[in-house]
């Protein structure tokens, strides 16, 4: 079988496999978010937090409880972190410097999973379970119920509730992340990954040196991982490595686990708002994005320039040799457009074209299918953009899903698509301008110069992978880049909420014949057309300095 039609297969099962879980995962998601019924476990959880799942909050409150838990998560893997060379499990391993362990507590906590050390030497068994697994599972389960909150918001009218922070954070995690990490941890142990608590193994390799071998509780970790797209690795290879990712069926699972949340939420939107062709126009649109830089990333790495290059088929310096250009593009743009930042090749290797794509699907806010949660209020926002474009367009008043998008939902929408691109080029600019990003890039030129934008829009869009030439582990860079993270997390929140907040107010308008059908492909082009010509105007000279510059130079 030649290199391209098994490639073209790869993709093939894995949009069918997505497209099969899409309704009843959406609708599952739907339901639990809409019920009024508890768990028992969940009942027992919301007793020891003092939280009355049943009272319902107003968007500040609701604000309040994710920044208040958020607040709370940092300092705790922060200490943790800190003293973890006094607890049981250690491996022998030092505590995590203040700087670095300041940028885990935030990188994990705010759902981006960003890495300046290497965790197979750096983190001990209790940092890595009681730490960042658990930061794994209720980082992506705070974004979903923002998610949520969000699509309230317009499901509800004369009324500011959006639900309950708590009740949405405990169901997120207890009926949707844990059941299926555990399936998924299950189906990773039965292909190869591992999954234990034992100590460093010390072995001699063939040519008669030394080698470390670290364990860990892997498989559970690599599960929730990529489900909840985070990235964070147990390995400095990620899922290159073997002990992570075993052979080629665990690497197209990782990836549907990875995007299957993300590209099911738009039908849980569209159920829970009473028009699922609202969700179809949503997904479609995420879909359209995604499935083009994949074509695109995969042609240009097979087209790569260079006698050596053609005559290896690709260029597969950095690449994941086992599974060949195509898995390794299609890993690589799954991952930077749902804020993943799992990796199973070194972005740094792609060409400059190719890293210029990876670049835009997170400098797009990663909504193309986007974070868990985030993708979905993400793509919100844009919508919203969008059918504001389209009332200037026709002379008429906009209005989305029966809500009127007037002058206060505009600025909220505004101010939240300004969050990360001021984030991304100011810490860019700074890292520059004090000499830090230089110190720090591997490379000269414009690709030295790709490292460091790279980095920052990893951290502000909260995605996590990296060009791996970039080093990182400097106080300069853990401390701003882990502000990156928390700023371009927490700040668009506040702005997702308070939108919501004041649709959820809003009396329903009733539909007419002048009223724009957002439900239409018509709408879906105009929706994909305004998010490139938004971040194009943005970024463009950002990447023109940049990737542009070393691909047209190739």
């Amino acid at each position: 079988m030649s290199p391209v039609l098994a490639d073209v297969l790869q993709v093939t099962a894995l949009i069918v496999a997505l497209a099969l879980v899409h309704r009843p995962l959406g609708d599952y998601m739907a339901r639990v978010f809409s019920s009024e019924k508890h768990l028992r476990v969940e009942k027992w959880i919301y007793r020891s937090v003092g939280a009355n799942p049943d009272a319902e909050m107003r968007w500040a409150a609701y604000l309040r409880g994710v920044l208040a838990f958020s607040a709370v998560s940092v300092l705790f893997l922060y200490l943790l972190l800190r003293i973890q060379d006094d607890l049981p499990g250690s491996l022998g391993f030092a505590a995590i410097t203040p700087d670095q362990a300041f940028n885990t507590a935030a990188s994990f906590v705010s759902n981006t999973n960003w890495q300046s050390y290497s965790g197979e030497a750096a983190m001990s068994h209790v940092s890595q379970t009681a730490g960042l697994a658990v930061q794994n599972f209720v980082s992506a389960a705070v974004g979903i119920a923002v998610a949520v909150a969000l699509v309230r918001g317009f499901a509800r009218s004369r009324t500011g509730e959006l639900g309950n922070f708590w009740a949405d954070l405990v169901r997120g995690t207890v009926r949707i992340l844990i059941p299926i990490s555990v399936i998924a941890a299950v189906l990773l142990v039965a292909a190869g990954a591992i999954q234990n608590f034992a100590g460093i193994h010390e072995i001699t390799t063939v040519t008669g040196q030394t080698q470390s071998i670290s364990p860990g509780a892997v498989a559970s970790q690599e599960a929730i991982k990529d489900l909840g797209t985070n990235g964070g690795g147990y390995f400095n290879a990620n899922s290159a490595h073997p002990f992570e990712n075993p052979n080629g069926f665990s690497n197209l699972l990782t990836i549907f686990l990875l995007l299957v949340i993300p590209f099911s939420l738009p039908r849980t939107f569209g159920t829970m708002v009473g028009n699922v062709k609202q969700g179809y126009a949503i997904v479609a649109a995420m879909a359209s994005i995604w499935f083009v830089g994949v074509v695109l990333v995969t042609w240009l790495e097979y087209a790569h320039p260079g006698t050596a290059s053609q005559l290896a088929g690709g260029a597969m310096e950095g690449k994941e040799q086992r599974f060949g250009e195509g898995a390794s593009s299609l890993f690589a743009v799954s991952t930077t457009m749902t804020s993943t930042g799992s990796v199973n090749s070194f972005h740094d290797s792609f060409s400059g074209l190719s890293g210029g794509i990876l670049l835009l699907g997170m400098m797009l806010g990663e909504i193309a299918p986007g974070g868990v949660g985030s993708g979905l209020y993400g793509m919100l926002i844009m919508a919203v953009i969008a059918v504001f474009i389209a009332g200037l367009m026709v002379g008429r008043t906009p209005e989305y899903l029966g809500k009127k998008i007037g002058t206060r939902e505009i600025k909220f929408a505004a101010l939240y698509i300004l969050i990360t691109p001021a984030l991304v080029l100011i810490g860019t600019a700074i890292a520059m301008a004090t000499g830090n990003g230089e110190s720090s890039m591997t490379n000269t030129g414009a690709h030295g110069f790709s490292e460091v934008l790279y980095a920052y829009t990893s951290a502000s869009n909260n995605n996590g992978s990296a060009f791996a030439g970039f080093a990182a582990n400097t106080e300069f860079h853990n401390t701003a880049l882990g502000l990156c993270m928390l700023f371009g997390r927490f700040l668009p929140m506040v702005f997702v909420l308070a939108l919501a907040g004041s649709l959820a107010e809003q009396k329903p308008i009733p539909e007419t014949a002048g009223t724009l059908r957002t439900e239409k492909p018509l709408f879906t082009g105009l929706l994909v057309g305004a998010i490139l010509i938004i971040t194009g105007l943005t970024f463009f000279p950002a990447l023109a300095l940049g990737p542009l510059a070393e691909g047209l130079a190739s």
